[in-house]
């Protein structure tokens, strides 16, 4: 993890307006100098908040989008295309996260295309991958996530920045997690995946996150391991404070 620099990403999912924006970012503003600077930080608010957030965000948290259509324009009402983000500031963009499978029926070859998208707009794409319970009970986890990380990487190209999320769908906002040890045995296959698909320098550039039901409580456990470079957090990540306390945890600060 030495050379990769830990990740702390907050996904907003469909949680606050523009104003409810606007308070978070100046209660994170008195926070600031508590954002260690030897790691990277990112909030994903819902659309509507986007181009106020890269204004009001303190520079060093940067900010994400939450997903993206593959196509560069067209017929696709309700969708927003990669150049859109990019213009509005946007770094980060989620992909196949785990409610956007399966509430709105993405596959995985889509997630691939998505990818590739993002990539070509100069922004970096987050991969998110994870099995659901019913997978995991069948000893599918690792083909499941072997699966989505291959059409994930399918059309990246190996010269631009990519970031994996493991998110076992099970433990996200159930208060379930995987033990720090589990977690890190399915992101090192997640790793040895990119290394046989890609190369061995792109795997070990490439951050992979842990997400489902992050918390200041947990999450160093979880970064303390090997091939967890940060996390993508929900709910926790919803409130300032709580997204303060979980980088001050995660760069090795004491959690007040």
């Amino acid at each position: 993890m030495a050379l990769r620099r830990p990740l702390l990403m907050g996904n907003w999912k469909m949680n606050k307006t523009v104003a409810e924006t606007r308070a978070f970012a100046e209660a994170l503003a008195r926070e600031t100098s508590a954002l260690d600077a030897s790691a990277d930080y990112a909030v994903c608010p819902p659309f509507t908040a986007l181009s106020l957030a890269k204004v009001v965000f303190p520079t060093r948290v940067a900010v994400g989008a939450q997903n993206v259509h593959e196509a560069a324009s067209g017929a696709f009402t309700g969708e927003i295309a990669a150049a859109m983000l990019k213009e509005l500031g946007v770094t980060y963009v989620l992909i196949g996260h785990s409610e956007r499978r399966q509430y709105f029926h993405e596959t995985d070859a889509a997630c691939g295309r998505k990818v590739a998208a993002v990539q070509a707009a100069g922004m970096i794409p987050v991969l998110c991958v994870g099995e659901n319970e019913a997978e995991r009970d069948a000893g599918e986890t690792e083909a499941v996530v072997e699966r989505q990380t291959e059409a994930g990487l399918a059309e990246a190209a190996e010269g631009s920045a990519i970031v994996i999320a493991y998110e076992p769908v099970w433990a996200i906002g159930t208060g379930k997690t995987p033990t720090p040890a589990d977690a890190e045995a399915v992101i090192a296959h997640i790793r040895a995946v990119v290394e046989r698909v890609k190369s061995v320098d792109f795997a070990a550039s490439v951050r992979i996150l842990y997400g489902g039901s992050v918390k200041p409580e947990n999450i160093r456990s979880f970064t303390d391991q090997p091939n967890i470079d940060g996390a993508l957090v929900g709910g926790a990540s919803l409130q300032p404070e709580s997204f303060v306390a979980m980088a001050v945890a995660m760069t090795g600060g004491e959690v007040e």
